[in-house]
């Protein structure tokens, strides 16, 4: 008759001890970055040390799991990003993943997350389809898009009477995007285009591309790419000796490490759009100084912004008490972002986060103080002026 009472006892310490070690196993996010690349400056090793600052700032631990964050390089490629991914889904039960650039895997990231029914964050991806026709009831656009990008840099350039315009653009989604914005801005100003080339990812020689925009005689001379591809286009363009004179050079998507990469002597006097700057406040310039000792470099829009979501989806989680995707994509999108990144931004229906950027201007060698003392704020663009009205957005899931 004891048997079986010792065998009830053995499973009931069996499924206890079971209870015990699913409780603890780590709550794992993923972070998919270009770690050496083109645009490993923007993201890359310093987006995953922001992760890592958020789990670590947020207690280390939720829903008494664990946070455990993994890391890998995409190599700026599709199918690396995608197998990676589905990778950690499957085998390590991963339940967010944020990455940190180069939309034509963001999007492939973003079906692949509604199928999973795991959220996603974007980081450092610009295109508008992530939030437009291929938008995903996961999916989050957190940092900035094209037309955010293109709205605020164009625009001002345009104010200043420059109404001729010719493109240098990467081709890719990305770069094609931010293009597209771009001239419709341009267009629906009275502005002109009167020319379009396009590069491969990476390129290191754009003379060719320079020479044509030159001879266009176009006004401005406006660079739809990222990271290294857009240091070596104003870093020529100033050996060329355009930009400070009848036409000006407008890189519509860059960041302070690009400024640092290519120095102020050829960036002065640049004009752009950004979602952050670490020394525009005490705020910034706190997370700022703390980022810095840990990376010794001071953070881009995209590392400050990777910090921020992680943050806001480790409340949400909390909030919700559970990592069932549909629960913590309600909390995010029903609590405002309020940090040093963002003052009331939203998570609309689209996915996108909305708040204010910036248009900057990079600060000449003379008035920088000290070795990120890069640029300067111009003015607050809110964020019902920065990025396209939810009404006219092409995502079915708008309402």
């Amino acid at each position: 008759m004891q048997a079986p009472a010792l065998r009830f006892g053995a499973l009931a310490a069996l499924a206890a001890f079971c209870q015990v070690t699913s409780a603890a196993e780590p709550f794992r996010i993923g972070a998919l970055v270009d770690t050496t690349g083109v645009y490993s400056g923007i993201g890359g090793p310093g987006g995953i040390a922001a992760v890592k600052m958020a789990a670590q700032d947020f207690g280390g631990k939720v829903l008494d799991r664990p946070i455990e964050v993994l890391s890998a390089d995409y190599q700026n490629k599709v199918d690396i990003a995608s197998t990676r991914a589905r990778e950690w889904y499957d085998r390590n039960n991963v339940e967010m993943i944020i990455e940190s650039t180069d939309s034509a895997s963001a999007l492939a990231l973003q079906k692949l997350g509604e199928s999973k029914k795991k959220v996603t964050i974007f980081a450092g991806s610009a295109t508008t389809e992530l939030t437009g026709k291929q938008c995903s009831p996961y999916g989050i656009h957190y940092v900035y898009n094209t037309y955010a990008l293109a709205n605020g840099t164009a625009r001002a350039i345009l104010e200043e009477g420059k109404k001729n315009w010719f493109f240098i653009t990467a081709d890719y989604a990305f770069g094609h995007s931010l293009e597209s914005n771009a001239v419709s801005v341009v267009e629906q100003s009275g502005g002109k285009v009167t020319g379009k080339v396009r590069h491969p990812l990476s390129a290191s020689d754009f003379a060719s591309f320079l020479l044509q925009a030159q001879a266009s005689k176009a006004q401005v001379i406006a660079l739809a790419n990222a990271g290294r591809d857009t240091q070596n286009a104003v870093r020529q363009a100033s050996e060329f000796g355009l930009g400070g004179g009848k036409q000006v050079v407008a890189p519509l998507l860059i960041f302070d490490s690009d400024l640092k990469g290519m120095g102020l002597k050829a960036a002065q006097g640049l004009q752009f759009t950004t979602a952050f700057y670490w020394d525009y406040n005490d705020e910034t310039r706190a997370f700022g100084k703390k980022f810095f000792a840990q990376t010794k470099t001071m953070p881009t829009m995209v590392q400050a912004g990777m910090y921020s979501a992680v943050m806001h989806y480790l409340k949400a989680v909390q909030a919700a008490g559970s990592a069932d995707a549909d629960k913590v994509m309600a909390k995010m999108r029903a609590t405002p972002v309020n940090d040093f990144f963002a003052k009331d931004g939203r998570i609309l229906a689209n996915g996108l986060m909305a708040h204010d950027m910036y248009l900057a201007e990079a600060k000449m060698p003379s008035e920088s103080k000290s070795e990120w003392d890069l640029l300067k704020i111009r003015k607050v663009i809110p964020k019902d002026k920065a990025f396209e009205p939810l009404e006219k957005s092409a995502c079915p899931l708008k309402g």
